[in-house]
C-alpha cells in the first residue's frame, strides 16, 4: 500500500483510487471530475462524484492539487 501525507492527512495512492485518479486527471490536462474505480482503472466499477463520500472527494481533490503543484504534465508532442 502506498500512502502520501499532505497537510497532516494521509491519502491512499492505490492505482484507480480517488487520489490516483485526481493526479491522473491533472497529469493528462483534464478538468477536475471527481471519480475513482473500485478495482483496476477502467476495468472495474467507476464511482462518480454523486456516489462518493466527502472523504473520497477530498482525496481526489488532494491528488489533483498535488499534481498541479508538484507533478508533471503529459507531453502530447
Amino acid at each position: 500500500m502506498s500512502l502520501r501525507e499532505i497537510g497532516g492527512k494521509v491519502f491512499d495512492e492505490r492505482h484507480g483510487g480517488a487520489f490516483d485518479r485526481g493526479s491522473a486527471d491533472s497529469y493528462y490536462g483534464r478538468q477536475p471530475d471527481p471519480h475513482y474505480y473500485v478495482g483496476a482503472t477502467s476495468f472495474s466499477e467507476r464511482i462518480t462524484e454523486e456516489q462518493m463520500t466527502p472523504e473520497a472527494i477530498e482525496a481526489y481533490r488532494a491528488g489533483y492539487d498535488y499534481n498541479e503543484q508538484y507533478g508533471d504534465k503529459k507531453n502530447w508532442d
